[in-house]
């Protein structure tokens, strides 16, 4: 199982994060990736990261398909 990030930041950093994992969920669940589990983060001032659990059967799709910034 891999985590992608989507950073943001800046004052709305939090509501930016927010509004993309709304997104983010809606694409999941339009494409069948019921395994997948979503949420925001922050990492200090000004900062924040709406992420995605992702199983091994999703990461080319969220790969390809919405590029995150990060993976771990």
């Amino acid at each position: 199982m891999s985590t992608y990030y989507w950073d943001f930041f800046g004052p709305h950093a939090e509501r930016t994060a927010d509004h993309f994992k709304r997104h983010l969920e809606g694409f999941l669940r339009e494409n069948g990736c019921d395994a997948c589990s979503t949420g925001v983060e922050s990492q200090g001032d000004g900062h924040f990261a709406a992420y995605c659990k992702a199983p091994l059967q999703h990461e080319t799709l969220i790969e390809r398909t919405l590029k995150p910034r990060r993976k771990l």
